[in-house]
């Protein structure tokens, strides 16, 4: 058996129990893995839906060009299906959005425009305005307009709630999803309430969003806004695909928790997917004490972890927002490590001979040279060296005629790697300013003594 195209496969995800993230939580908790989808997320399945109806309706005419506004999953439904269906696509997107997505909507020939994440939606800047703007200038288009078209909630109806409803067999009681558009609890929650009105539907919202607030009392708080990190869920305003009849609660997960727990589900169920995943393990967690023993949780795993290698799943991008613990040695550790040790410098004025005798005398073969108390270069025995072999007069010369561009300054977070990564032939050592201010030099002798003692 064979497909005729990759549209083909789309849907028919598996079902997969969680057992080590969970093992204390009451009930059965299951993942519905929609990285199995060819786009590897769960927007194929209302990209195609969404792409059809507009075929059906005279709205996405041949040869068309398919315009909108996404964080990259929806957009790489569009792209993909837009190949085979023979469309050109324009995205837009916020620049919070990881690198990764951007270069996989632009793999599938997809012109793909980057807009501030820190603007209203009705700013002519948002990645909302610029998609509507581009509707009313380029002929033969068509945007979908995920938040607010139909068809997306509707796929989730026709195909994620069915397949969830056979694959549990009808025993599901708890359906957990992280909500961005709305399209896919709502529609899914939609159908398994038609078989069950018992389910609980629980929406997993972001801080800096008004999803949790507005269900709980009607009011869309602007005041709630505020950036935040986590991607593909949570909104600063309401959908249309959000059916708030349909969920019966809203729990909010910080930034933090959401990224450490899509990286703990890679190194403790081996399951490699993205953010919004994290973010609705770490809300159901957070609402552990629903659950009974009989439960059976499904949460829905929208997307890939290879879009996420920059952020989620990069241990350097972690520390640098808190979100990490010092597991590894970083500049701070070294420091500690090593003990007071004071900077030697060289004052530019200083004669090449003297700050030569200077290294000889102290056994160091670089030192930062300083202006009036500022880091302004380096100058190092091999520096002298060359400059002699060219110049030997260079030795009653000043600093400044010999020395070169400073050692790289590094924060007290960054990690033994980088550091490490710093260092090489042309750079000796890296400078580091601690938190009362005073500048400190890392060489690779101190390095090599901190993992020695580690």
């Amino acid at each position: 058996m064979w497909y005729n195209n990759i549209l083909e496969t789309i849907g028919n995800t598996p079902l997969v129990k969680l057992n080590k993230i969970t093992k204390d939580l009451k009930g059965t908790i299951l993942a519905k893995i929609e990285t199995t989808n060819p786009g590897n997320s769960i927007k194929d399945r209302m990209a195609l839906k969404m792409i059809e109806d507009a075929e059906q309706a005279g709205l996405l005419k041949p040869g068309g060009t398919i315009i909108e506004g996404t964080s990259g999953n929806t957009g790489m439904g569009l792209a993909m299906a837009a190949v085979v269906k023979g469309y050109k696509c324009i995205f837009t997107t916020t620049d919070k959005q990881s690198k990764e997505k951007v270069d996989a909507l632009r793999a599938f020939g997809a012109e793909v425009i980057v807009c501030p994440t820190n603007v209203d939606p009705e700013d002519p800047r948002s990645y909302y305005s610029v998609s509507s703007r581009l509707e009313r200038e380029v002929p033969n288009s068509w945007k979908a307009n995920q938040y607010d078209n139909p068809s997306n909630a509707q796929a989730h109806y026709e195909q994620t709630g069915p397949e969830i409803w056979e694959q549990t067999e009808g025993k599901i009681t708890h359906l957990v999803v992280g909500v961005g558009t709305g399209g896919t609890i709502s529609g899914a929650g939609r159908y398994l309430k038609e078989q069950n009105p018992n389910i609980k539907i629980w929406g997993i919202d972001t801080y800096g969003s008004v999803f949790k607030k507005y269900k709980e009392t009607g009011i869309f708080d602007k005041n709630e806004i505020y950036p935040y990190i986590t991607e593909g869920i949570g909104e600063d305003f309401l959908p249309e695909n959000v059916d708030f009849s349909v969920i019966d609660l809203f729990e909010k997960v910080t930034d933090k928790d959401a990224a450490l727990m899509t990286r703990e589900l890679a190194r403790k169920e081996g399951i490699f997917a993205g953010n919004s995943a994290g973010s609705a393990l770490a809300g159901l967690i957070q609402l552990k004490d629903s659950l009974k023993e009989d439960d059976l949780v499904v949460v829905i795993f929208h997307d890939h972890g290879s879009r996420y290698m920059g952020k989620m799943y990069n241990e350097d991008w972690l520390r640098e927002r808190g979100f990490l613990e010092d597991e590894k040695l970083n500049a701070k550790s070294i420091l500690k490590r090593r003990g007071e040790q004071a900077i030697v410098t060289a004052d530019v004025q200083q004669t090449v001979f003297e700050a030569f005798n200077f290294m000889k005398t102290l056994n160091i073969s670089q030192i930062p040279v300083t202006q009036q108390g500022m880091v302004v270069g380096k100058i190092t025995e091999s520096d002298i060296l060359i400059a002699l072999l060219e110049n030997p007069a260079l030795k009653s010369s000043s600093v400044q005629d010999v020395m070169t561009k400073p050692f790289p300054f590094v924060d007290l977070k960054t990690s033994i790697d980088k550091i490490s990564a710093l260092i090489n032939k042309d750079t000796q050592a890296v400078l580091v300013e601690d938190e009362f201010g005073k500048i400190n030099i890392i060489t690779q002798y101190d390095i090599i003594n901190a993992i020695s003692e580690a």
